[in-house]
């Protein structure tokens, strides 16, 4: 059951980057219909891999591990690739709130 937990977490991240690379391509890509195809094809790629860690997982730790994934992804393109200011505050709360609220993901 561990290793299957872990391949959860796996498609859930990979499931949130999928989803931040949509956003990304969405800005970056200039000719509309390759931005389209991109947002598309990352868009179906992130619901299969949120599916599949729906399998592994239970509906909470999936959603909130690829949320996590999507919003420091996000946040981190944002900053490195359109310069994005990172508020101190933003910075602190990932730092020092998500371990609280995540527990559960950290095993003992």
């Amino acid at each position: 059951m561990e290793g299957n937990n872990k391949k959860g977490y796996a498609w859930a991240i990979s499931a949130g980057l999928n989803a931040a690379l949509a956003a990304v391509s969405a800005k970056l890509i200039t000719p509309q219909i390759v931005r389209y195809g991109l947002v598309i094809l990352f868009n179906a790629t992130m619901w299969g891999c949120y599916v599949n860690s729906l399998k592994a997982l239970s509906s909470l730790q999936a959603t909130v591990t690829n949320f996590a994934a999507n919003f420091l992804s996000s946040g981190l393109a944002g900053y490195f690739l359109f310069q994005e200011p990172l508020s101190f505050q933003a910075c602190l709360t990932v730092v020092c709130r998500c371990p609280a609220h995540c527990s559960w993901f950290i095993r003992t």
